[in-house]
């Protein structure tokens, strides 16, 4: 009997790129260059990242060419990796113009989605989620750990120039935020608590959810929420709650707006959840 995929969202690459080229395409030469949460980066230089994704995947996964590997494969030396080829697409990109970007855009994202359609979803990923504390992840969780690069790049491109409804919607929105959920448990992992302690995490609107992780007795685990109080709650907004958990929002800012009962320690652990490299 087949598995079911515990949170699908290959299908939606489609629908993802093809708002994204409308929301590119409909751009003034201004907004190219507006600022955005991608710290020092422009619209431009989010729309060459998301490119390089596609290549880069393209070429790795599809083609078996990894151009340059880690020399560190350590989560920190992952990230320095990571980071320098990111800057350095993004620096020579500056040479390629928006209509550049856009037509190898709508060509690089139909092979991409072509080529992760490919892979059998229970077989173990090329690339593991470490944001999520797995050294081992199934092809499934790298999918939906790509969709949400895609879509919180998009999203950022899209708050920079006042656009944010088209992925906030009970289609796309709950993958996402469904996905970045699963990096609670490496959140908590050096947080101290009796077993059977729980904390929940709710995201406000129909397009939200309500998520509980709880010690065991050995780490922290999902689970469904219980009949009863749990001993912290962390209630978000969605534009607050994509925003914190992909470093566009300090845990700090984020108290500032959240709504925080019981232990407000075990609750803060929630808000300094990280589920993006980098």
């Amino acid at each position: 009997m087949q598995q079911s995929i515990p949170i699908v969202t290959l299908p939606l690459f489609p629908k993802l790129d093809r708002l994204l080229l409308e929301l590119l395409r409909s751009l003034t030469p201004a907004d190219w260059q507006r600022p955005t949460l991608a710290r020092q980066w422009t619209v431009k230089d989010l729309a060459a990242h998301l490119l390089d994704g596609n290549l880069r995947t393209l070429s790795m996964l599809r083609d078996g060419y990894c151009g340059e590997a880690p020399d560190d494969v350590s989560y920190t030396g992952l990230v320095a990796y990571l980071n320098r080829l990111n800057a350095d697409w993004v620096r020579a990109a500056g040479r390629l113009s928006p209509a550049v970007l856009i037509e190898l855009l709508a060509q690089s994202g139909a092979e991409y989605t072509a080529s992760l359609a490919a892979f059998d979803p229970w077989a173990p990923a090329a690339f593991a989620v470490a944001w999520a504390g797995e050294a081992e992840s199934a092809n499934w969780f790298h999918i939906a750990r790509d969709y949400t690069e895609k879509w919180h790049h998009q999203q950022q491109i899209r708050e920079a120039v006042g656009q944010t409804q088209a992925l906030m919607t009970p289609e796309l929105f709950p993958p996402f935020i469904e996905t970045l959920m699963r990096g609670l448990p490496h959140a908590y992992r050096a947080v101290a608590a009796p077993v059977g302690t729980r904390v929940q995490v709710a995201v406000g609107t129909a397009a939200g959810g309500t998520w509980e992780v709880a010690r065991a007795a050995v780490g922290w685990h999902l689970q469904p929420p219980g009949p009863t109080a749990p001993a912290a709650k962390v209630t978000l907004a969605p534009a607050d709650a994509w925003k914190l958990f992909t470093k566009g929002l300090s845990a700090g800012e984020a108290r500032e707006r959240a709504q925080v009962g019981g232990d407000e320690n075990l609750a803060l652990a929630a808000l300094r959840m990280v589920a993006v490299m980098g």
